[in-house]
């Protein structure tokens, strides 16, 4: 085992809970020691890697992407997930802002997740149900996966209420059953029954317009805010295959 070796063995064998905070020289403090660790990252990747440990790390950096962009969670570290672990580093402090992940990025991902894997400042509990309703069932997809869709949501929300200086952001509407979406007027198919969708309320810290604005860096397909019919109460964000972004008002 060479040195190099050896000190990086040595970095990703400590724990995960850790007694005081991390501090990097030149960046911000990232205090780990309550971090709950429902995924560890055991070793560094960059671009070549595959697994289950890419597909984690591209979950939680998806709304880190360029305006338009998004970010596939395929498992395999490409120059898009370079990319985009580059601008996640940048953007939370860290000094070294190269394209790869290692113990400092994990640290920053492990201070800012809960332990259900979800980030800090949204849960489950504020995307369920509907109409009175609670769960994810009834909807387009299992249950299974509309959590799953709802966590890539999740971190790409927690990226847009970074940039835009970690002001909160109020879900008025999360995942809908299929029959909670009909009872509402919900478009038919629509992505709030695969809990690929959000509703940002009038709560909401930031501007209507600034969160339209924003959520075109962070790997939204679909963003539709004031102006637009039926939106003007709330900014729609969601995940689809296509662009399409309407706002006249902003």
């Amino acid at each position: 085992m060479t040195a190099d070796t050896e000190s990086l063995a040595k970095q990703f064998a400590r724990p995960v809970r850790r007694l005081s905070p991390l501090v990097i020289p030149g960046a911000a403090m990232f205090d780990i020691s309550g971090s709950k660790n429902c995924f560890t990252w055991t070793r560094v990747l960059s671009q070549g890697a595959v697994g289950n440990d890419v597909t984690q790390l591209q979950i939680r950096v998806a709304g880190w992407v360029g305006v338009g962009e998004i970010l596939a969670v395929d498992g395999f570290f490409g120059p898009a997930t370079g990319a985009a672990v580059r601008r996640f580093k940048a953007g939370y402090g860290l000094q070294s802002t190269t394209e790869t992940a290692g113990p400092e990025t994990y640290a920053v991902i492990y201070s800012i997740q809960d332990a259900d894997c979800t980030p800090r400042h949204f849960s489950y509990a504020e995307f369920t149900g509907g109409c009175g309703e609670t769960g994810f069932f009834g909807g387009a997809v299992s249950g299974a996966t509309v959590q799953a869709n709802l966590l890539r949501v999740m971190w790409q929300l927690e990226a847009l209420r970074h940039k835009l200086g970690d002001r909160p952001i109020v879900i008025t509407s999360g995942f809908r059953s299929i029959g909670c979406n009909s009872r509402v007027g919900g478009a038919p198919n629509s992505l709030h029954t695969y809990g690929k969708a959000a509703d940002l309320g009038l709560a909401s810290a930031p501007t209507q317009c600034q969160l339209w604005r924003t959520a075109q860096s962070c790997g939204f397909r679909e963003i539709l805010g004031p102006g637009y019919p039926g939106h003007d109460d709330h900014v729609h964000v969601a995940n689809r295959d296509t662009r399409f972004w309407q706002a006249p008002d902003c």
